[in-house]
């Protein structure tokens, strides 16, 4: 017979756990087994040697050095204290001096030496759920919970099955001992059994004389009193402790763990399931297949016990019914996972983070909850079920996370999308979206994708990023940068904002525009609303997509030339991407002046080849020299940002337009400029940000304003000797 690991618990001091677990090790010795007791009672000072009458010479932390050298499990019985009974006794530590030296890594080293040398471990838990106490827990075949038929108690058993619900802890193997079950006054067991969800093992009768007298003599009850009902009750629980399905075995961790979510604990990236790696090709093992396999035994089951697939959709978009759903859910899913493992995860750990893997992927987002709630996850790109991307403080990581199938992705796609009004299927093979908290999404499916449906979702920051955040925590411009953009946007410069994907354009936008006094009337205009402006006088206005018959869809144009009528000071577009660039231009030009928008583009100069190719695009047939005259009239600043090698951010270029040359071409002057001189050691990119010496010819506007700008931080510094 495999070693079983029984735990004694109670969270109420006074119901007799120590009692309990004294008197049923000496019951099973008595049976002929070999017995260890273990007291992890911190709490109880010296209790369970003085019920025992005896006085170890070493506890568990004083032989840790010698288990540690030795793959010998002699060495516990070694060290072990031993009763008359035949019960072998360690406490795991001598004085309160010793506590700190008990670490969940020891205890499981110890349980491993000591499951290979006894047939039966009783631990007698302390009263708090601590993480070494979980780690026993974790390596318990059957824990047992100790009451006594009073209100209180009984209170104090519900709360601790709950704790260990949180715990994955499945319900199987939790079982409760009614100690003086027959007192008088007491509330009877049949209420108590009522009460709660656990099945009562045994019924220990009051008998406070025999029990005081076996306490006051320092000998177990069952050898003192063999013949009270005391003695009895617990002689009747050693066949039931011997019967092999009373016990839920606990498997290690590291037999089933694959790259799925189960790798190994404690280390920050490995929390969220992110692989700290450079982005390469990734090669899966069998136990990465057993992992999944398992995940979708489980999921199939899962979604048949609760009829997931009948359930009303609207029931999942309200948050009290997913949330007494997932907890029905995770009830279930430990009960499956047992019945699929023949047996329970020992890690809590492990055990929590697969049964959540599990219960979103039924419920929720699937492998994108945890990214989803991580705030320094700024996107996440899903290229097929196995391949799962994020960008984490600038940088692209390959994550360890799947999908169990395409069809999952494809219902977790429609569960993001359904509440927004928007529909996914052949005939709409793409979506463009924004989450309620302005994440925005995009999703595609085949035929238009050949591995399977994709996923990209840009999230939206929580905290909203200040000039002195671009100054100071990121390094994204200087002092001077920042008062000339100030100074531009108050003298109603219209500015541009140009850089790649992800550069962090709508973020500068979003910065920029705190510059605008409260007291104008700002309308802004995008695809997906994005800018979160906060200021007292904001229309947003977003563009509508056409429904399933091709009709109903209102562009950015469309609603930029709305919003002329609707008495705007400024108007700031998202982002321009088509003909509306030229409605823009002519907005500008028109008396709108002090608007803002931004665009794709790779450099301060690109930007006006963008123009120029979006307004020839868009089917107006307008002569180079007439787009060039009305972009310079038009565009005042070109703000340049730049994402860089080591995922940092930087305004690279902040250009003014002078007007034309006399062949008619558009002249620009940069005002500052990001010079790059160079990688160090750790891949930080190394540079400065230098004026350029061009005075700006805002600079008198801004002085007849009044503007406190001065001409110095124009002029290139000259270098220290």
């Amino acid at each position: 017979m495999d070693s079983k690991t029984i735990t004694v618990f109670s969270s109420k001091g006074g119901v007799g756990k120590t009692f309990v677990a004294v008197n049923l090790a000496t019951a099973l010795a008595h049976a002929k087994k070999k017995v260890l007791l273990v007291d992890f009672d911190f709490q109880a000072g010296q209790d369970m040697a003085r019920m025992l009458n005896l006085s170890p010479v070493n506890a568990i932390v004083d032989i840790l050095p010698m288990m540690e050298a030795t793959d010998d499990a002699d060495v516990i019985q070694d060290n072990a204290a031993i009763h008359s009974c035949g019960v072998h006794f360690l406490p795991v530590v001598k004085n309160t001096q010793q506590i700190g030296r008990v670490t969940p890594d020891n205890i499981k080293l110890f349980f491993k030496k000591a499951s290979a040398a006894y047939d039966y471990i009783l631990v007698d838990a302390g009263r708090s759920l601590s993480e070494t106490l979980v780690t026993v827990l974790d390596y318990s075949n059957l824990i047992l919970l100790v009451a006594t038929p009073d209100v209180l108690a009984v209170y104090q058993v519900k709360w601790c099955l709950d704790v260990l619900q949180s715990l994955q802890f499945p319900l199987k193997m939790v079982k409760l001992i009614l100690n003086r079950s027959e007192s008088r006054g007491s509330v009877a067991w049949q209420e108590v059994r009522s009460a709660l969800p656990c099945e009562i093992f045994s019924h220990v009768p009051s008998d406070g004389k025999t029990v005081g007298l076996a306490l006051n003599r320092g000998i177990p009850c069952v050898m003192d009193s063999p013949k009270s009902k005391v003695a009895e009750a617990f002689l009747r629980m050693v066949p039931v402790l011997r019967r092999e399905d009373l016990y839920v075995p606990a498997m290690e961790a590291e037999k089933i763990r694959g790259h799925e979510g189960l790798d190994k604990p404690g280390k920050f990236w490995e929390k969220f399931g992110v692989a700290q790696r450079g982005i390469e090709a990734k090669a899966y093992s069998s136990e990465d297949d057993e992992i999944l396999s398992l995940k979708k035994r489980v999921h199939e089951k899962l979604v048949e016990r609760l009829n997931l697939d009948g359930m009303a959709a609207d029931l999942l978009n309200n948050p009290e019914s997913v949330a007494h759903v997932k907890k029905s859910a995770e009830e279930v899913v430990i009960n499956l996972l047992i019945d699929e493992l023949g047996g329970k995860i020992a890690s809590s750990e492990e055990r929590r983070r697969l049964v959540n893997d599990i219960v979103n992927e039924a419920l929720g987002l699937g492998a994108l909850e945890d990214f989803l709630a991580d705030p320094d996850v700024t996107d996440i790109m899903v290229n097929s079920k196995d391949e799962l991307y994020v960008e984490k403080n600038g940088k692209l990581i390959l994550t360890n996370k799947r999908f169990i199938s395409n069809e999952k992705m494809r219902s977790i796609i429609e569960r993001i999308i359904a509440p927004l009004g928007r529909r996914i299927d052949e005939s709409t093979p793409m979506v463009d979206a924004r989450l309620p908290d302005g994440s925005r999404i995009n999703a595609i499916i085949p035929p238009l994708s050949l591995k399977g449906p994709m996923i990209t979702i840009r999230k939206f920051g929580k905290e909203r990023l200040k000039v002195e955040d671009l100054l100071v925590k990121f390094d994204s411009m200087t002092q001077d940068m920042a008062d000339f953009l100030h100074a531009s946007v108050l003298a109603r410069s219209n500015i541009i904002v140009s850089g790649g994907t992800g550069a962090g354009k709508t973020t500068l936008l979003n910065v920029i525009s705190e510059f605008i006094p409260d007291g104008e009337r700002i309308l802004t205009i995008e695809d997906a609303a994005e800018l979160q402006l906060k200021k007292s006088h904001w229309g947003r206005l977003e563009s509508r997509p056409p429904n399933i018959e091709g009709r109903g869809a209102v562009t950015i144009r469309d609603l930029f030339i709305n919003s002329l009528r609707m008495r705007p000071d400024r108007i700031v577009i998202g982002e321009c991407r088509g003909a509306e660039v030229l409605d823009m231009l002519q907005a500008m030009n028109t008396g709108h002046d002090g608007s803002m928008t931004t665009l794709h583009a790779n450099s301060t100069r690109d930007v006006l080849t963008r123009m120029h190719s979006m307004i020839l695009l868009s089917g107006i047939e307008l002569p180079v020299r007439a787009i060039n005259e009305m972009v310079a009239s038009a565009i005042d600043i070109i703000v340049h940002i730049n994402r860089f090698s080591d995922g940092t951010r930087k305004i690279t270029g902040i250009t003014e337009t002078e007007g034309l040359t006399e062949d008619f071409q558009l002249k620009l002057s940069d005002i500052f400029v990001y010079k790059q001189t160079g990688i160090d050691a750790n891949g930080k990119v190394l540079g400065s940000y230098q004026p350029t010496g061009y005075i700006p010819r805002c600079y008198d506007d801004f002085i007849t304003r009044g503007f406190p700008v001065r001409k110095e931080m124009f002029i290139p510094k000259k270098p220290s000797n």
